[in-house]
């Protein structure tokens, strides 16, 4: 089995993470699920690649601009 197989593991893993941390009323909270989000989005590239999972890779694209604009959003309410 090749290591990169296991990026899969970690990426699921701080996806779920950020999902908790987005529902959160605290806007510290949501930034951070934002950011974890950021780095899912990171992993889930590096596998789908690994993979040759190309529409996995434009679809994570999608999700980081979005989630971008996310963290845009809720970094203003936090100062």
């Amino acid at each position: 089995m090749d290591y990169l197989d296991w990026v899969q593991w970690p990426a699921m893993l701080v996806t779920v993470l950020a999902a908790w941390l987005i529902g959160s009323q605290n806007p510290e909270r949501r930034v951070s699920g934002f950011i974890c989000f950021i780095v899912s989005n990171v992993l889930w590239v590096i596998w789908g690649y690994h993979t040759q999972a190309y529409a996995l890779i434009v679809l994570q694209f999608c999700l980081c601009a979005m989630n971008l604009r996310g963290f845009r959003k809720n970094a203003h309410s936090t100062t």
